[in-house]
């Protein structure tokens, strides 16, 4: 069966469950999308590797790719194979240098553990004719920041306020104090006025 290949282009609250988030991949040189709803923490993985933020002690899928590693494990790609009653089933193709061994896993953790390990994302087309979606245009090549609650999509003025009055300076100490602290919702808003200032 032929496999396609899927990059990240989308990340984004959920707007049927809440507290979820919707992970949208994207068919390489193609026009469809598979929107795959997945929980808060595999969501913050996948952000913070995307965004290159460094946690003060390693996450679950840090471990595991640690692990690997420490074993000459590579990962060398991610299948989404199967799609039953809308849950998605996933692998991970791992190699030691001798055998190939495929390893079941949640959808969400599989594509956390490949950004760590930089490795691609397939899926087949009977997945795709299902579950995808056409999007006309480029409106949708972007990853939205998945940090905030629904309830803060709309910052009290105070809020936005607090990180418009300091300083870049402030701003990257407050970065390092919330990385350090392991807050990576305050240090996803303090990157983004830090990135907002550098497009300004």
């Amino acid at each position: 069966m032929k496999k396609i290949e899927l990059d990240i282009v989308g990340l984004s609250y959920s707007q049927t469950q809440s507290g979820a988030y919707a992970l949208v991949l994207g068919e390489v040189n193609g026009r469809r999308r598979l929107p795959i709803i997945i929980g808060s923490f595999e969501a913050q993985a996948i952000a913070i590797e995307i965004e290159k933020m460094t946690p003060s002690r390693p996450l679950t899928h840090d471990l595991f790719k640690s692990l690997g590693q420490a074993f000459n494990i590579s990962i060398q790609e991610i299948i989404i194979y199967n799609l039953v009653d809308g849950i998605f089933y996933a692998k991970l193709v791992c190699f030691d240098g001798k055998k190939t061994v495929e390893i079941d896993a949640r959808t969400s953790d599989a594509i956390a553990v490949s950004v760590r390990f930089d490795c691609p994302i397939y899926t087949y087309e009977f997945i795709l004719s299902t579950a995808g979606i056409v999007i006309e245009g480029n409106d949708f090549v972007y990853l939205e920041n998945i940090n905030e609650t629904p309830e803060e999509k709309t910052p009290t003025h105070s809020a936005v306020g607090s990180y418009n009055t300091l300083s870049e300076e402030e701003l990257k100490s407050s970065l390092q104090q919330a990385l350090t602290e392991e807050a990576y919702e305050k240090a996803a808003k303090i990157r983004d006025e830090l990135n907002k200032r550098k497009s300004s």
